[in-house]
């Protein structure tokens, strides 16, 4: 048999120990989460903390199941251009009524947030509201933290609005409580995004701050550029000279690309380039500076990309992108497309050098340079989203009523109780199938492998935890401490602490690790433990003061132009405002019980 035989009573401090491991790596962030998770879940059986038919038993639980299903639904919907079409109706309306079209935006976002994936609608509405703001003459990081912020609050009204409703639910389901209907949470999730709303309308505006992005730091779209490639003969009298020393490499108006010596690249280390007689030097230049180096007779332009037009475009890498995990130099877009990442914007900084050697994260913004229809190719095979406009590609259209006409089935048929929420999904998703709504590869892409990796991990992890008795340590240990309290500040204990966790750690690990732990301490304090799921539902979902608490606020973080302390600024206060919505509403829809 697989697995070691520790002690009974070593076994909850081991388990306690590998997840705090797994927290640090977490915070580290040298690992990908989904590698921790699952690092984390082999540990415990190896450990001999999680039995193989235990460890089996996550794989048949229905709730990542449901999430993955869900996430191909999304994929049609995309596919059909629904969302987009929403969403474009009130863009078209931004400069004849400014102020309602924002609110109309957002009103969108929310409802769609509340039956969609919340990944895809800030995906979708990043270059909406960035052309938005424009028209407004208004700076994008006025509404990108409160779109990623209202994306949030709506998924919070319905079961299905985000991932992390559905996980609580399973584990629900497992301690052996009934399971959630669709709209069960609903009135809570009604009143926090009602008060989390009220609070930005009023002090949004003062709180959220005037960033420029990276594109509008570092480039200058007034003028047209050129990707401009110059050899160096052998007469040449550059030979010899450090290429960054050279004056014509230095004007204001060219820009230093790279240096191409046979077929490879010296990209990575311009500065200590000495110059050689077959060299290639790319250079992004204006049409003047053009003009002059077809004068020079130390340097020769090369046909090909002397007269290439070209254009700085910010594109945002988000959870489905295929360039995560890989670093840029062995990606060698210059090379299959012709672009050049001038800069990574990532977590408040800009990178301009050494980008090579850059692993690409979801969040990174990268501000690229080549021909329009080059990056336009690139952005197709990789799915990344161009954060100045709306990504114009070919809907199937004419399939748009019938996948709306799938999710209303899904949410009408699951509010009526016919059928669970898996089964109803997995045939709204076949009939797409059939109906070439959308095509087998796209709905698969749809779904976030990484997430699913991280689910299915922290599942088993959890299995871990209370197989071992580490959340029954728990309990005992924080129990008494809870004892003496009215049971409402109990349950506002557990919310904010599930809620400080989240802002620090992966949502979905927090929702599956304390979820049972709060259950178990509502139980031990003679309290119905339903109310203390749905806390922990909510505080793992509805955080704010930092751009790690939730996977959205990284994909606004870079065109935003957002420094960290940005969201401490708004979010810190909103978190507040609405923790105490929910804390206040739960015993209201589900009694606490006791005394």
């Amino acid at each position: 048999m697989l697995g070691l035989e520790l002690a009974e009573g070593v076994q909850a401090w081991v388990a306690l120990g590998i997840v705090g491991g797994m927290f640090v790596l977490f915070l580290s962030e040298k690992i990908a989460p989904e590698v921790v998770a699952m690092a984390g879940a082999a540990l415990m059986i190896v450990l001999g903390l999680l039995p193989i038919e235990d460890a089996t038993k996550t794989l048949s639980n229905s709730a990542p199941w449901t999430i993955a299903f869900m996430f191909m639904l999304m994929g049609a919907l995309l596919r059909t251009g629904a969302l987009q079409a929403i969403s474009s109706i009130a863009e078209r309306h931004a400069e004849d009524r400014p102020a309602r079209t924002v609110v109309l935006l957002y009103l969108v976002v929310v409802i769609g947030s509340a039956f969609m994936n919340n990944t895809p609608v800030v995906a979708v509405m990043i270059p909406i509201f960035i052309q938005v703001a424009k028209r407004l003459g208004a700076s994008p990081s006025r509404y990108l933290m409160p779109l990623s912020y209202f994306t949030i609050l709506g998924g919070m009204i319905t079961l299905i609005g985000t991932s992390t409703n559905i996980l609580v639910d399973g584990v629900v389901q497992k301690q052996g409580l009934e399971a959630f209907s669709i709209f069960e949470i609903a009135p809570v999730g009604l009143v926090v995004t009602l008060a989390g709303g009220t609070f930005m309308a009023l002090f949004a505006r003062r709180l959220v701050p005037d960033r420029q992005s990276m594109g509008v730091l570092l480039s200058d779209r007034r003028k047209v550029k050129f990707f401009t490639e110059v050899a160096v003969p052998e007469s040449s009298g550059l030979i010899g000279r450090r290429v960054t020393e050279i004056e014509i490499f230095r004007r204001d108006g060219v820009r230093l690309v790279d240096v191409l010596r046979g077929d490879a690249s010296l990209r990575r280390d311009l500065a200590s380039v000495v110059v050689q007689a077959g060299d290639r030097v790319v250079l992004r230049t204006e049409m003047a500076e053009l003009l002059h180096l077809q004068q020079r007779k130390d340097v020769t332009l090369v046909d090909k990309l002397s007269s290439v037009a070209t254009e700085t475009v910010e594109v945002l890498i988000t959870p489905g992108c295929r360039l995560i995990g890989r670093t840029l130099g062995e990606l060698r877009l210059r090379r299959r497309y012709g672009v050049y990442v001038l800069a990574v914007h990532r977590r408040n900084q800009n990178i301009g050098r050494q980008l090579d050697d850059l692993i690409v994260q979801v969040g990174d913004t990268l501000l690229l340079e080549g021909a329009a229809e080059d990056i336009a190719r690139l952005a197709t095979d990789v799915d990344l989203v161009n954060i100045n406009k709306p990504t114009a590609k070919p809907f199937r259209r004419s399939h748009m009523p019938l996948a709306i006409a799938a999710l209303l089935a899904v949410v009408v048929l699951s509010a009526l109780d016919v059928a669970p929420i898996l089964v109803l999904s997995m045939i709204a998703v076949t009939v797409l199938l059939v109906a070439r709504s959308v095509d087998p590869d796209e709905a698969l892409h749809a779904i976030d492998g990484r997430l699913m990796a991280m689910i299915f991990g922290m599942l088993a992890v959890g299995e871990g935890l209370d197989n071992s008795g580490a959340v029954k340590l728990i309990v005992d240990a924080v129990a008494p401490l809870l004892q003496g309290l009215p049971p409402i500040a109990a349950l506002a204990a557990v919310y904010f602490l599930g809620l400080v966790l989240t802002e620090f750690l992966s949502n979905n690990a927090v929702a599956v690790i304390f979820t049972p732990i709060a259950m178990q301490l509502a139980i031990s304090l003679g309290l119905d433990p339903r109310p203390f799921a749905v806390a922990v539902m909510f505080s793992a979902s509805v955080a704010f003061a930092t751009p790690i608490g939730y996977q959205t606020h990284m994909m606004v973080y870079g065109p935003g132009g957002y420094k960290f302390s940005d969201f401490l600024r708004l979010g810190l206060p909103l978190d507040i405002v609405t923790g105490i919505a929910a804390v206040l509403t739960i015993p209201l829809v589900w009694p606490l019980g006791g005394n």
